[in-house]
């Protein structure tokens, strides 16, 4: 018999985290890994798992096969804790295509629906934006606010926009190459630590993706979502969306708007949580989530070890 623990959240990474051979470990101990991943071969008619294991790299690392990965990675991961735990979340969020994952744990979105429509989206995204002509990176050792002024003074006609705001001191920018280069040249000169290019095909959650948005919202309208059985916060707005018209919204604009995770993570602290526990490869949200929330327990699970401290530190009754 499940519990709901109202001091634990779930939060699932978005692209960037991903690696050739991930999972493989968990994969080796928990059937359900791989049971996922076939699941979501059969849906995109690809062998996501031998892409996972095997690579290479540069196919995996195209968005339209990132996101069903990451997807099914997150989903692997839960399903896998559901079966060793009696614990369940109270809370969950996901970081940019984490929130689909969330959506899909949460009990939104089934699994098949949601790893169409993150390969959709991918390919809406690939198509709104040429290569070259976006690009995105990180700005390290500025405030939210010089940020948004070095991007409004780049874009010189061109879109320059703050686009995630990860961490206090640490924000991507995303919009045309031209002016995302003069912004970084501006960071410099305004005292940033870093700012660094990121090896991504697509300017994420600026105005360039408003045609994929725009896509994505028409191929949402026939697929069924559920009311959540947790409290699940979306990147766009901090809120949660319970009617199947809000979820679709808070979707589509997330495509072209900043991701608040500093927002989302203070708001799930705020609430009484106590232990965040970042579900997938890598461990990026719990280096952003100790940035954000120093008096909370923060937790990574991509591992059988990972697993077995949080195990640890809820045991079943």
């Amino acid at each position: 018999m499940s519990t709901q623990n109202n001091q634990l959240a779930f939060v699932f990474p978005g692209q960037g985290s991903q690696s050739v051979g991930m999972l493989t470990e968990m994969a080796e101990s928990f059937p359900d890994v791989k049971d996922t991943f076939a699941q979501a071969s059969e849906v995109l008619e690809l062998d996501l798992w031998a892409l996972v294991t095997d690579g290479p790299a540069e196919d995996l690392n195209q968005t339209q096969n990132t996101q069903p990965a990451m997807l099914a990675a997150g989903v692997a991961l839960w399903k896998v804790w559901c079966a060793q735990s009696e614990v369940r979340p109270a809370y969950m969020a996901g970081h940019s295509l984490g929130e689909y994952t969330a959506l899909v744990c949460s009990g939104v979105l089934s699994f098949a629906d949601a790893i169409a429509l993150v390969a959709a989206r991918g390919r809406f995204m690939q198509e709104a934006v040429p290569d070259g002509v976006g690009a995105m990176a990180a700005v390290l050792g500025l405030t939210d606010e010089q940020v948004i002024q070095v991007c409004t003074d780049a874009a010189q006609g061109d879109v320059c926009s703050a686009v995630n705001f990860n961490s206090p001191g640490q924000v991507v920018i995303a919009g045309n190459s031209a002016a995302i280069d003069r912004a970084m040249v501006a960071a410099k000169e305004a005292g940033a630590k870093r700012a660094l290019k990121l090896p991504v095909s697509v300017p994420s959650h600026c105005a360039l993706m408003q045609p994929a948005a725009d896509k994505l919202y028409t191929k949402m309208q026939d697929m069924h979502f559920a009311q959540a059985d947790v409290t699940l916060l979306h990147n766009v707005d901090v809120t949660e969306h319970k009617d199947a018209e809000g979820i679709r919204q808070a979707l589509k604009q997330q495509l072209f708007m900043p991701v608040r995770w500093v927002d989302t993570v203070n708001a799930i602290a705020g609430a009484g949580v106590t232990t965040i526990a970042e579900l997938g490869p890598g461990k990026v949200l719990m280096g952003l989530n100790k940035g954000i929330v120093k008096m909370v327990d923060h937790f990574t699970v991509n591992n059988p070890d990972t697993l077995t401290k949080l195990l640890e530190h809820y045991p079943n009754d």
